[in-house]
């Protein structure tokens, strides 16, 4: 078997309208399409990250809110790769967006820092 890369990861939120803002004006991403489904009560949100990955935002009616803390088995978080994070954190800064202080991996020396989607989904950006 041979696995050539992530395709997209799907993330449902709770209210779509601000979500899709969050994804389209505070992270910048690229709208490839978009999609009512009637039958399902659901948006369907297609999002290019870089060149090469996607983000499909979902809505459905009154989705169950997601574990945090204490940290549940899953996911953990969805991590962007940015080329300076301190400009990156300041234009989240500037839209308004709680950032936590930009720390460095003791394993790998890269800079990194977290924050979150409306819904609280942890984000983090990661540098190059």
């Amino acid at each position: 078997m041979k696995l050539n890369r992530i395709h997209h990861v799907a993330i449902i939120c709770s209210n779509y309208e601000t979500s899709k803002a969050f994804y389209v004006h505070t992270l910048e991403l690229t709208v490839l399409s978009e999609t009512y489904r009637e039958e399902r009560n659901s948006y369907k949100l297609d999002l290019l990250v870089g060149d090469h990955y996607q983000i499909e935002l979902f809505s459905f009616p009154n989705p169950p809110a997601r574990p945090t803390r204490p940290e549940a088995a899953g996911l953990r978080h969805l991590a962007f790769e940015v080329d300076h994070i301190e400009e990156c954190v300041s234009e989240l800064v500037i839209k308004g967006v709680d950032v936590e202080p930009i720390r460095v991996d003791p394993i790998t020396n890269k800079k990194y820092t977290f924050f979150q989607d409306p819904d609280g989904l942890p984000l983090e950006f990661y540098e190059k």
